[in-house]
């Protein structure tokens, strides 16, 4: 796999809550990995939250004695959401934070996808196939049949997170087991660039044939355009010819 990832405050935030990894090597006993959260509370909390959920959730892969990768996703994650739940309790500053989260990896011919939030993972080809669920009240809504999915964009609501990591004593993450095809590629990321921009045009900037740092810029410069309203962070993943 070959990947590249990057993160934008955007055009009105005074602070990068969105925080990312993306490995092509090996992590632990994982062949790779690729993450995207996003921070929620106040400025320091909710920037604190991402950060160290992922650097917490790295430093833990790399020790965990688990082999399968779906295990390994599921106790990294439970560990973090542990780990801020501590450290919430201990400093005020921290109380009420939160973050989404996102993480992949590729193991022989399937990708494994775990997700807490509403930042997403996307399988790229023909059309864009959205692999996770928001969780969120809109998604709820939708789920329940009391909003049309053409009206989320503008929802005064679109923001209310249902399910996050450091809220609750338990995590309750989705996991996702998803063939790959030939030709196909994977992004990741927070809300700050699908509130911007329709799924379709996402599509067309990642199915472009260049090279990966600057699809992720066009995906930041595309989101600022149409106003940057939250901070960007993506990760974009394609299959490394060299060892199809």
């Amino acid at each position: 796999m070959i990947s590249y990832g990057k993160t934008d405050i955007g055009m009105v935030r005074s602070v990068n809550q969105d925080s990312i990894f993306f490995s092509d090597k090996d992590i632990g006993n994982l062949p790779n990995l690729y993450i995207v959260a996003d921070g929620m509370g106040g400025h320091q909390a909710g920037d604190y939250a991402s950060s160290h959920a992922v650097s917490w959730f790295v430093d833990y892969i790399k020790n965990c004695q688990y082999v399968n990768p779906i295990t390994i996703l599921k106790t990294g994650i439970a560990k973090v959401n542990d780990m801020l739940l501590e450290q919430a309790s201990k400093h005020k500053e921290l109380k009420g934070m939160g973050t989404t989260f996102v993480t992949a990896v590729m193991a022989e011919d399937k990708m494994y996808v775990a997700n807490i939030g509403d930042s997403r993972l996307y399988v790229m080809g023909e059309e864009a196939r959205q692999v996770t669920l928001d969780h969120s009240l809109v998604e709820e809504l939708i789920r329940t049949g009391q909003l049309d999915r053409r009206k989320v964009r503008f929802h005064p609501e679109k923001n209310i997170i249902t399910r996050a990591l450091g809220t609750g004593n338990e995590a309750v993450p989705d996991f996702f087991e998803i063939d790959l095809r030939q030709n196909e590629k994977v992004l990741l990321c927070t809300d700050g660039l699908t509130n911007m921009i329709e799924d379709d045009e996402i599509r067309d900037i990642v199915m472009q044939k260049l090279f990966l740092d600057k699809i992720c810029d066009q995906l930041i410069e595309r989101a600022n355009y149409y106003g940057g309203k939250d901070n960007i962070g993506v990760v974009v993943i394609e299959q490394d010819l060299n060892e199809v």
